[in-house]
């Protein structure tokens, strides 16, 4: 199609994530297999590398903004801009699932950490009893130093008996087919159930070599 020399390209081929050191596909695909292709940076200078007309150039690319020019009957026509991101990632994906405690009475605040290691970009989603009723605030800290680790924060407020059951987080890599889920169990009780009933004063004092005993009364 003279009139469209490069195959129209999806708004998801226009953001391209890489692992550090692997190389890339530009997929700016031309209509005509002979035309000549020029790929270009954000400073418009031309960028080296192999072009094939069924996947576009291939290469290690810097991150940052391409763009593929070709000319027809003395024409100039530019592709789509392409992105590239380069993160940083392990092909295994280190997840670990951490809750301040398991139990809770009604009213008190649920919160639960998934931490993700070694990896910048994944996708995690949570499965937890108020799921449905989209109860729980979800934050994300993005920590660099020492080392890369993202840390989801589920948050449940003013918790209730529903809220007892499995708290899982799932984490599916950026690039690759792995995934890794980790799960807690949560209890909570309508109230407490137990009462504590010490028989000493809040301040005792006892002689040196002294031995005395304190007895606390469970109930």
């Amino acid at each position: 199609d003279p009139d469209m020399p490069f195959v129209p390209s999806i708004p998801e081929d226009q953001f391209i994530l890489v692992e550090e050191g692997d190389p890339a596909v530009i997929p700016c695909r031309t209509s005509d297999p002979d035309a000549q292709v020029t790929l270009v940076n954000s400073l418009d200078k031309s960028v080296y590398a192999l072009y094939d007309t069924k996947q576009g150039f291939i290469g290690n690319f810097p991150a940052g903004s391409y763009t593929c020019k070709t000319m027809v009957k003395g024409v100039e026509f530019k592709s789509d801009e392409f992105l590239i991101y380069i993160i940083r990632a392990t092909s295994q994906l280190p997840v670990e699932i951490e809750a301040l405690k398991t139990v809770y009475k009604t009213g008190e605040t649920i919160v639960v950490t998934c931490v993700v290691f070694d990896n910048e970009v994944v996708n995690l989603q949570w499965n937890y009893p108020g799921k449905v009723k989209e109860k729980g605030l979800i934050k994300l800290d993005d920590i660099k130093v020492p080392s890369q680790k993202l840390v989801y924060t589920l948050t449940i407020p003013e918790a209730s008996v529903k809220d007892t059951g499995d708290y899982e987080c799932t984490a599916r890599h950026a690039t690759k087919e792995v995934k890794e889920n980790k799960k807690v169990v949560i209890t909570v009780h309508d109230k407490g159930f137990v009462h504590l009933e010490p028989q000493f004063s809040p301040l005792e004092a006892v002689n040196l070599h002294e031995v005395r005993n304190f007895v606390v009364d469970v109930q």
